[in-house]
Parts: C-alpha cells; structure tokens; sequence
C-alpha cells in the first residue's frame, strides 16, 4: 500500500511570511484561495481586469490583483486557470514576474508534463491535487474535514518543494483526510485516461449506445433514459461507498447476475486494446499535441461543433423532460 501523509506530517511554519497567489478564481480557484485564507495564510487571488470573479474574491476578504501584479507579489503561484490557457498566461504574465526563490504551483501536470510550460531553473515546480471538485474541497474545510490530494515534485530547486507541496496541501484540508505522493507524469497520464476511457468517453459513450439500442429497438425514449442514463447514479453511488462488492450486495440477485455474465461481452479483449492504444496516444503526447492543435487553430471549431452535435441529441431532450419530475435535484 502507498504510504498517506497527514497533518502531523507537514510543516505549516514554512508558509509563514510567504504569500501565496492563487491565479484563478473558479471551482479549484475559490476553495484554495478561502481554505488557505482561513488557515491563517497570506493569500492574494490573480486575476484579469474586469474578470467575474474579481468582485466574487473580494466580498469573501480576500485580497485581489491583476494577475501579473498577484505573480510577482507572490513567493508561491498556484495557477488553477485551464490547461489550454495556461501556457500564455504563463508566458505573458507570470514568467516575467518570477524571481529566485519562487514556488509555481499546479493542481494538473498537463502543462509541465507535455512542455507546454518550461520554468525557470531558479524556481521549486510541484503539484497539489485535491481528488474532488473545488465546492467539496470548500465544504469539506469547513466541515473540519478534507478532500484526499495528491502532491508531487518536478523540480526541487530550494530543496524544500516536498515541505512546500504538504504544508499547502495540509492548508487546503487535505491533510485531515489523506495525501498521496505520485509524479507528475503519472498523475497527468492517468487523469487523461481515466477521463477518457472511463470516466467521460467511456461511461457517456456507453449510455448513449443503451439508450440507442433500446429506442431502435422499440421502447419509448424515456424508459430508455430512466435504465440507461438515469439510474447510472444509482450505481456509481454504490460502488462509491462500498465498492464493487458493496454494490453487487445492493442490488438484486438477478442485477449481480446479469453483472457476471454480461460486463465481459461489453468490455471485450478488443475494447481493452483500444483502451491501451488511448494510453499510448497520451503517453506519446499525441492527444496532447492534438488538443494544443485544436486550441491554436482558432475557434476550436471541431470541438464547438462536436459539443453542439452532441447537446442536439433525443437523450438530452428526454433527459431535460425528465428531471423536471425529480424534485430533489438542483436547478
């Protein structure tokens, strides 16, 4: 078993007197900058002039500047903006900012994995990454509790990037659950395949070929949806709780049957080819090139047109109808 970290791990005294810049004010953006703040951390968020968030920072106390200000006013940089913006705002606002000593921060090795970002030799480069959404990481913390992350160090320039890398995830609440160490290779390369093959291509992929199959087949759309898409939730809950077994516990016989027979017919020794064909394409860097290709040829039209094709299909308008009868979700 890999070895977890925690809070009698870490050493938050390193912090002291340090100010963090927290470039970004989205999902991971606001709960890294408030957790961190309530730590008792110097935190300032970065973010562009007449950005949504700027007002958003400020009403929660938190102190606000453009983003090349944050940087250069920062001894650690934590860039929590996506990965296609990253290397230009990198570029044209925070490397010019950047002296000796300086921390820079990632919650994804996309950018340092595929060279998109190149960092100075004179800089500590590692990574904090809160297995969960930004609004759990918040809720979390203030719960008294944590979201396990994982921590890693590319480049260890002071010496002290690992210290660095626990005191911040501990800042975060991570350490009141449990951290993990990894590289930034392998967090990059398994983030991309289990979002890939499992988590988004696969599970929606998956979906939509039942929902087809069974209105082809003649069943009205939303028993298709209800079987197919809807209860999916039900399920992945379940195993989120208990795992497999807990999950086959739950269901019925006849569901934990029908799990054993079918699951293999699905996932076939072809399908986990393929699957191995995606982890090279990512390991290569290929789909990292074509991703980078499909943001610099401007407009991004083939992933506009594909999002549009896609939110266009029945289950979405069956999906939309549906949820109007279930009461406990949120709008």
């Amino acid at each position: 078993m890999a070895k977890m970290y925690y809070e009698n791990d870490s050493n938050p005294e390193i912090l002291k007197g340090r100010k963090i810049a927290i470039i970004g004010y989205g999902s991971q953006g606001h709960a890294h900058a408030l957790n961190l703040h309530d730590s008792g951390f110097d935190v300032v968020v970065g973010l562009r002039p007449g950005s949504q968030g700027r007002k958003k920072a400020e009403e929660a106390g938190l102190m606000v500047a453009d983003t090349a200000e944050a940087a250069r006013m920062g001894d650690l940089i934590m860039m929590l903006v996506p990965d296609e913006k990253q290397s230009d705002i990198f570029r044209n606002e925070i490397e010019p900012n950047l002296s000796a000593g300086n921390v820079l921060m990632f919650a994804h090795g996309f950018n340092i994995t595929f060279q998109q970002i190149i960092a100075p030799a004179f800089t500590d480069v590692i990574m904090v990454a809160p297995k969960g959404p930004g609004h759990t990481v918040r809720s979390q913390y203030q719960e008294g509790k944590g979201v396990p992350s994982l921590i890693a160090v590319y480049q260890d320039d002071s010496g002290k990037a690992r210290d660095y890398a626990l005191a911040y995830a501990c800042g975060i609440g991570a350490g009141r659950a449990g951290i993990l160490e990894t590289s930034f290779r392998e967090e990059t390369e398994t983030d991309l395949f289990g979002e890939q093959a499992v988590l988004c291509g696969g599970v929606t992929e998956l979906m939509k070929a039942g929902f087809e199959t069974l209105v082809e087949a003649g069943y009205q759309p939303e028993i298709a949806y209800f079987e197919c898409i809807h209860e999916m939730k039900l399920i992945i809950d379940l195993i989120n709780q208990g795992g497999f077994g807990y999950m086959r516990y739950s269901v019925s016989d006849t569901a934990e049957y029908g799990d054993y027979i079918t699951g293999k017919k699905i996932i076939t020794e072809e399908t986990r080819k393929t699957m191995r064909n995606i982890l090279a394409d990512i390991q290569s860097g290929r789909f990292a090139s074509d991703w980078i290709a499909e943001n610099k040829a401007g407009g991004r039209a083939m992933f506009l047109a594909t999002r549009r094709k896609e939110s266009e299909h029945q289950l979405e308008t069956v999906g939309a109808e549906l949820r109007k009868m279930m009461s406990w979700l949120k709008k």
